[in-house]
């Protein structure tokens, strides 16, 4: 009897204490506007419509997040747009072909965003591979506003992950994504032979990936996973982006550190999770490059980002799923089984949600990814 006791003592004991770690530790997904924002705090050189076009222009969406660019400011309006070589991912983008996808992005915002206060750019590839510091030299001219309705969708666009619907997208959601562009935007909708086939090569993919060591080391290196790493580094992935919430998202934030990822039990989660994904949704877009130069890949990337900046005023949720494209076995095995006449360079699983909360990555300030150069 006094033994029965003692355990309901020590287990009761044992819940006091979980509940008060809980309740005294890391409990809340950090969102980007929980973060303090660096506006206004750049260096004096810059102007204050630069601050803004670059800050809005590095809203662009990245590979785990790594935000790899890099600006040089070489006067008032004239700037270097560069490549960061500390924020690629040579595990799962060995030829840094995601990155300039990525830069293309930055582009992308980076346009829309000059054209909203009023000025215009004039574009110098400077680039020869992928692999070249200097990007894009780029010069910003007042020509009056052009555009203020992509200012919005810059700063409320995020990837989503989860509760996506089944049902196809509409024909006339179809005509607004493509827009124009139906020789480089393809949607294969759920059920059809395409998306049959890109859902199981994604888990494959996803499998050969979550057991490759280097990749799943890389993948470990861009998590942050406390809050006090969320607010050092500004970059990367979260519990937030990664959409794991509640008492989920507390025992990583708490627990969890970078051998966590290494597990086997992590990896075959990570395996479910992915299998779950590509079960619900309503089928994928691929967009495709005639080539893979590098003035190809800048487009696509900019192409990509005009797409990302519509998804949400159709209320569809957009996830980027590239490992097919990764991965060798399963990049050749789609270019056999799904001929588009041209090279994919984005597989991007969509699907309509019935809420869309705010984004959730994190941005740097701007003097992290800004120096004064002297453009050599």
């Amino acid at each position: 009897m006094i033994r029965k006791r003692f355990i309901k003592l020590s287990v009761g004991g044992v819940v006091v204490a979980g509940c008060a770690a809980y309740l005294l530790s890391d409990r809340r997904n950090l969102r980007r506007a929980d973060i303090p924002s660096a506006e206004g705090d750049s260096p004096a050189y810059l102007r204050p419509d630069e601050e803004a076009i670059l800050l809005l222009a590095s809203l662009a969406p990245s590979g785990h997040n790594t935000q790899p660019w890099s600006v040089d400011h070489l006067e008032p309006f004239h700037w270097i747009i560069g490549n960061d070589r500390r924020r690629w991912l040579p595990a799962v983008d060995p030829s840094q072909r995601e990155t300039l996808l990525s830069l293309g992005a930055f582009l992308q915002n980076l346009e829309f965003a000059a054209g909203a206060f009023g000025y215009v750019c004039q574009w110098t590839l400077l680039a020869a591979t992928n692999q070249d510091e200097r990007v894009m030299d780029v010069r910003l001219t007042k020509n009056g506003p052009l555009n203020v309705l992509n200012i919005e969708a810059m700063k409320s666009r995020r990837t989503l992950r989860a509760g996506f619907s089944p049902e196809p997208l509409r024909h006339d959601d179809i005509a607004r994504l493509v827009s124009g562009e139906p020789d480089f935007i393809r949607y294969f909708p759920t059920g059809s032979r395409e998306s049959r086939f890109i859902d199981e090569q994604t888990v494959e993919a996803n499998l050969l990936q979550a057991y490759r060591d280097r990749a799943q080391e890389e993948l470990a290196d861009w998590i942050r996973f406390s809050s006090k790493e969320v607010r050092a580094y500004r970059d990367g992935l979260t519990t937030g982006t990664m959409e794991i919430a509640g008492v989920s998202g507390w025992a990583v934030r708490n627990f969890y550190d970078r051998t966590s990822v290494l597990k086997k039990s992590f990896r075959e989660r990570t395996i479910g999770q992915v299998r779950e994904q590509v079960a619900s949704s309503a089928g994928w877009i691929a967009i495709t490059s005639p080539d893979a130069s590098v003035a190809s890949l800048l487009e696509t990337g900019r192409r990509m980002q005009r797409l990302f900046l519509k998804v949400r005023g159709c209320g569809i949720g957009m996830h980027p799923m590239t490992q097919i494209l990764e991965e060798p076995a399963t990049r050749l095995s789609l270019s056999s089984a799904i001929d588009l006449g041209a090279r994919v360079q984005f597989l991007l699983r969509v699907g309509y949600v019935k809420d869309y909360p705010p984004p959730a990555s994190l941005r740097r300030p701007l003097s992290w990814f800004l120096r004064k150069g002297d453009g050599r």
